[in-house]
């Protein structure tokens, strides 16, 4: 039986930055994973998300199919990631480089009329509260707010939204991992990666991956905020001073959605220690890596087509 893990919960509304950034740094020496409310995204507009991702997930398959994925945006269907019992819909900015090199596929406005206009918004929503947060968690590594913007790591049109619907069905597999697991254990890529869920319990993370067995605990969900973690890249910056913490999502028997946005470096960036994270008794432990050849790496190690899932 796992038992709940007691998460930081941050007020993004409170004015004092620094005592902010003290929390935030607390919390991910600790776990890598917070709540974040009163982030400033509409009660409304999330609500009208979730039923938006229903919608679709809801279309026949022949309908979802010709949305099918190529590359890293578009439809996934059941099993197709790491033979996980869960379907997803990725898409991101239809601006800039990334926008022209990898295409959105939307779904018909005449099946899903409100369907494009509303994850629009809900993209440039949670962007921006992922702008105000990164800025804080600058402060956190002792920098100045401003500072992954001028490294050219911020990219408003680099972020990812992933829609996913776990079908809930439960394996009867003896093993205990095949038997319960909706989406694998991973780590996220990127930086950070913001997640609403439908109140659907299955989130569990590990907090030491290293520890054999794997400790897991359940993260609750908490109705209107975010559940926020680490990205591998973040790690890398911060000398693993913040943890990319794994995390997995268990079958309950019970069919879950849940909208994940990642937000990634530019591709040309180069994630490398940061100067006030290492030391001569503390050297960097990763070489300096561009952000697209680092997840090229990734994406070639594993079936995991994107950032990740929770």
């Amino acid at each position: 039986m796992s038992t709940v893990l007691q998460l930081s919960i941050i007020d993004l509304s409170l004015p004092e930055k620094l005592s902010t950034s003290r929390l935030i740094r607390r919390a991910y020496l600790n776990h890598g994973f917070f709540y974040l409310t009163n982030h400033g995204v509409p009660e409304e507009l999330m609500k009208r998300v979730f039923e938006e991702s229903k919608n679709l997930f809801s279309l026949p398959l022949d309908e979802k199919i010709v949305m099918v994925r190529r590359g890293f945006r578009g439809y996934s269907p059941l099993y197709d990631e790491k033979g996980d019992p869960k379907e997803l819909f990725t898409f991101g900015s239809s601006e800039g480089v990334l926008g022209q090199h990898y295409p959105n596929k939307w779904p018909s406005e005449d099946l899903l009329p409100l369907w494009r206009p509303t994850m629009e918004r809900y993209y440039k929503s949670v962007v921006d509260v992922g702008k105000k947060l990164l800025g804080l968690v600058a402060l956190a590594l002792d920098l100045e707010e401003n500072f992954f913007e001028r490294l050219g790591a911020f990219n408003d049109q680099a972020a990812v939204v992933r829609l996913l619907r776990y079908s809930g069905e439960l394996s009867s597999s003896e093993d205990e991992e095949e038997k319960t697991c909706g989406a694998s254990a991973h780590s996220d890529f990127g930086i950070l990666t913001l997640l609403a869920t439908d109140g659907v319990p299955g989130l569990q993370v590990c907090r030491d991956k290293d520890k054999e067995p794997n400790v897991w605990e359940d993260v609750p969900g908490i109705k209107g905020a975010f559940v926020v973690n680490i990205g591998d890249l973040m790690e890398r910056w911060t000398n693993g001073l913040f943890r990319s913490t794994m995390h997995r999502v268990l079958s309950v028997g019970k069919e879950r959605y849940s909208v994940a946005v990642f937000l990634d470096p530019d591709p040309n960036c180069v994630v490398e220690c940061l100067e006030s994270c290492c030391s001569e008794t503390s050297p960097p432990r990763f070489p300096p890596v561009r952000t697209s050849d680092y997840f090229h790496e990734r994406f070639s190690q594993s079936l995991i087509s994107y950032s990740g899932s929770a």
